[in-house]
Formats: structure tokens, sequence, C-alpha cells
């Protein structure tokens, strides 16, 4: 068989050795033909690709990023000032000029909407869930969320010095846009007495007496974890936003750092390593068994698979009856 791998959407922590996951099994395994499609979907339409070999995937396991590279092209999308002409049409006849038997795509929620509509068109996908936010329906975990919930957590961890030192409130924001896993997990992981997430409603007021309430009970500073997908006036990042009305509120000095890409660069962490690993490996058995139109998940300790056609378009969020949240109020914790 010949295959093509792409990645799409954002870099993360874990593509690269979901790459060499792939390529390692259908390679030394199945003895596959493994093509490379450079930018993502932008590839296949211009047909950008490489040939990947053993001697591509040296060095793959531990290195950040996309060997490929990655686009945020979205050939089922009309955008104003596009040529008027059928992306996909285009995609299905260079598949067929390449003669690829089946398509791996690397990428998060919009890679898998993508994903499910070429599925619906006959083309063999397989699809493998790439996101530091973990709030893709079906899986458990996903490769990168583990590599930024611990770059998130020494940051945090950092912060406690300082904010001690100086009996500030030190505001730090992370990612997720929609979910607030990230913001829970290093927030519950460094200690964070106030953790701000998109999917549970905030007020202000209960924050500042929290921060109160500390100091009269001797401790005089506060680390507050937000997620940048929290509801805010719209003209300030949240951790200025939350910072000034801290402020305002408490009078308390504080300060705020936003971690920004810093969470989605550099080499994935070793738990990282080993999802991607055995994510990538299991693509390929899906794709030899010609189970095609599937999404490889992550359940409890087994690697598996669902339909594309269950998970693609669907969030998965932070619930307030999730047990960390649960765990943490009990503990204190100021959700908002």
């Amino acid at each position: 068989m010949r295959i093509a791998i792409l990645t799409s959407g954002g870099d993360c922590p874990g593509i690269n050795a979901t790459i060499r996951g792939v390529c390692k099994s259908a390679v030394n395994h199945y003895g596959m033909e493994v093509i490379g499609i450079h930018s993502g979907f932008q590839g296949l339409l211009t047909k950008e690709v490489e040939p990947l070999t053993e001697q591509s995937l040296s060095g793959l396991l531990t290195r950040g990023g996309t060997i490929i590279g990655t686009s945020r092209e979205k050939p089922f999308k009309k955008t104003p000032g596009d040529p008027c002409e059928d992306k996909p049409a285009r995609i299905l006849q260079n598949l067929r000029e390449l003669a690829i038997d089946c398509l791996v795509c690397i990428g998060g929620n919009g890679t898998l909407k993508t994903a499910r509509k070429l599925a619906e068109l006959g083309v063999n996908i397989v699809s493998v869930p790439k996101t530091i936010d973990n709030d893709i329906w079906g899986t458990d975990v996903s490769f990168g969320f583990d590599s930024a919930v611990s770059i998130a957590a020494e940051a945090i961890d950092r912060l406690h010095s300082t904010a001690s030192s100086h009996k500030r409130v030190m505001v730090i924001e992370v990612m997720g846009h929609k979910a607030g896993w990230i913001a829970l997990h290093s927030g519950m992981a460094g200690g964070g007495d106030v953790i701000l997430l998109p999917e549970i409603p905030f007020d202000i007021h209960t924050v500042g007496e929290t921060i109160r309430r500390r100091i009269r009970g001797g401790k005089p500073y506060s680390i507050v974890v937000v997620a940048e997908g929290i509801a805010t006036d719209g003209r300030l990042r949240p951790a200025t936003y939350i910072a000034r009305a801290i402020e305002e509120e408490t009078g308390i000095e504080t300060r705020e750092t936003v971690l920004g890409y810093v969470q989605r660069g550099g080499a994935p962490t070793p738990f990282d390593r080993i999802l991607a690993t055995r994510m990538g490996s299991h693509a390929t058995d899906l794709i030899a068994c010609g189970k095609f139109g599937r999404m490889v998940i992550l359940q409890g300790s087994d690697i598996d698979s669902v339909p594309l056609d269950q998970v693609a378009g669907r969030l998965k969020l932070v619930s307030e009856t999730h047990d960390l949240v649960v765990q943490g109020r009990r503990m204190g914790v100021c959700f908002g």
C-alpha cells in the first residue's frame, strides 16, 4: 500500500513522534510506502510531497513541531477572495494522481471535520487526535496535553516564590479557548488558589473575597490560574482583565504572566512520546486491516478507535462535576 500523512492546525509536542510511529510500523512491519504531505491540506492542493523513509525518521521521537509542516487550510470552507475552484475535487484528483491508498490526518477538531467530509467523498481516512487543549471528544487524552500541562505547572511553581517574596497576587494565563483542561490540571498540579475556566462562570467578587480570606488566614499571596477562553469584556487579555479586577477588588498588588506559545513548543514529555508512538502505530494497524473512516483513541490504558462521524464536530469540555473540580473545591480552591 501507499499511504500519505499530513499534519494540520496548530503545532504540538508529539506530532513528530506520531509520524515516526506511523512510518516505522508501515515500513518495517507492513512493507508500505509512506508519503509526507507538506503544509497540511494546502499541500494536498499543490501536491507538495516527499517520501518518508527510515532516514527521514532519525531523531523525531524527541523533536518538537512537525517535519512536514502544517497550515490552517480548510478546503471545504469558502472564504471571500478565494478563487472559485472546487478544492475538495482537486484534493480527490491529486490523491488519485499520487496513487494514495489511505490518508493519515494528524490534527485537532478542525482537521477531524475535514477528514470526515473527505471520508464521505470516498477517501480512505485514518485520523490521529492532536491538541494540547485535550478537547477532542472520544479519547481520554490527546498527545501534547501532558507536555503543555508540564510546562504550565512548572511556570506556576516558579511564580510561587516571587509571589511569596513580594506578597502579591500572581495571575497566569494558559491556553484553552473553549476548554479549560490545561488550566484545571496545571492549576491543581501547581497549587493554584483560584482557577478560572471557560466552562464555569465566575464572579470577580467571589475571587476577591477568596484572596482577602487567604490574607486574613495568614497567607499573604495568591496564585490565580486563568484559561485564555474565559469570559471578559473582550478589550483586554484575560490575564490583564483579571489582574486589574483583582486589584480593584482587593487593593493588593497584582501581576500577570501570559505563557502563550511556550506551551506548544519544544520536546514532548515521555508520556506524550509513548502515547504518540502507540497512536501512530495503531493508525497503521487500522490501515492494514482496511478499517477506514476512524480516529485513534486512548480509553483507559488501551488504544482503540471510533468512527470519525461519532467524534468530528464535538468538543470534550470540563464539567462542574468533574472529579478534579469537586476535589479542588473541597480543598478550598476557588473556581469563581
